[in-house]
């Protein structure tokens, strides 16, 4: 698993990782209902932070956005 630096991707890219992450099935935000753009705008605060970070799997060849504690 390699750490790719949100800060290196295009805004475009970023958004395009950002909206599958959100997307995919099984993502729960709590009993709270967010619209698509306040979830992208969340998840991109957690990588501003340092809560997140955007993983690429060379084995399977896709992204995944994960909470900082799974780096340790």
């Amino acid at each position: 698993m390699l750490e790719i630096p949100f800060e290196r991707l295009s805004p475009d890219v970023l958004d395009n990782i950002i909206k599958e992450f959100v997307l995919r099935e099984g993502t729960d935000y709590g009993s709270t209902e967010y619209s698509l753009e306040q979830k992208i705008s969340q998840v991109k605060r957690q990588l501003e932070l340092g809560k997140a970070f955007i993983s690429f799997d060379e084995n399977s060849g896709s992204c995944s956005i994960l909470t900082a504690e799974l780096k340790q």
